[in-house]
């Protein structure tokens, strides 16, 4: 698939880094910098700074247009077109669900729940790290739960939760695969059906819920 050259040259103008090694590198729009490997929690013992300037390749240049274009088109619940970013090995993993997606019908599933259940779902990719086999973001997820989710019915509550999100190529540099990581307590809590175990409602809900378990654990707690 090929894409116009301003997209590549408004992917290049973002918050992106570019990871070689041990090396990191922040391709920002204020112009390339070094940054410390600590700030990415990649530190390495044997070189702590990086040098200081990289270039990234046209394949690595393009895959980070194709992924910013992956998100905008998320962004505009433009299903049809984030398919199309998709190559003919397309899979999604829902990690936090151990629920996975494949082939271009699976994929087209997943999206079909996320846009249902959140139609006004906005994604606003913090930091970019990209590497010669994938590249990572780290997003914030905001939305309105407007329809159905994993069985629950719209509580018409707000989310708002950070993601963090890994593509992988196919031989033609489309999307083979994207995987996602986020902490499904967290958005389960934004939904009101979650509470912390050291909360009333929450002792109250454990109570209620499991009992055995309870039982057991005031049993040792007398013996």
């Amino acid at each position: 698939m090929q894409f116009p050259h301003k997209l590549l040259a408004c992917a290049l103008g973002l918050q992106d880094v570019f990871i070689k090694g041990c090396m990191v590198f922040d391709l920002s729009s204020e112009g390339k910098r070094t940054i410390p490997t600590t700030e990415v929690n990649m530190a390495s013992a044997s070189s702590p700074h990086t040098p200081r300037s990289a270039t990234v390749d046209q394949p690595l240049a393009t895959r980070i247009a194709l992924v910013e274009l992956h998100i905008r088109l998320e962004n505009a619940h433009d299903l049809p077109g984030v398919l199309a970013t998709f190559g003919d090995s397309a899979r999604y993993d829902d990690e936090p669900w151990d629920a996975h997606y494949t082939g271009r019908d699976g994929v087209q599933q997943f999206y079909q729940q996320l846009m249902n259940a959140l139609p006004d779902l906005q994604i606003d990719v913090q930091r970019r790290y990209v590497t010669s086999e994938a590249i990572l973001v780290e997003v914030l997820i905001r939305g309105t739960h407007l329809g159905a989710w994993r069985g629950l019915p719209a509580t018409g509550r707000r989310v708002e939760f950070p993601l963090c999100g890994i593509y992988t190529f196919d031989n033609s540099d489309r999307l083979a695969g994207e995987k996602i990581y986020y902490d499904r307590a967290t958005v389960l809590r934004q939904l009101g059906i979650f509470h912390e175990p050291q909360s009333l409602l929450g002792r109250l809900s454990t109570l209620l819920t499991h009992p055995i378990t309870i039982l057991r654990a005031l049993t040792r707690k007398l013996r």
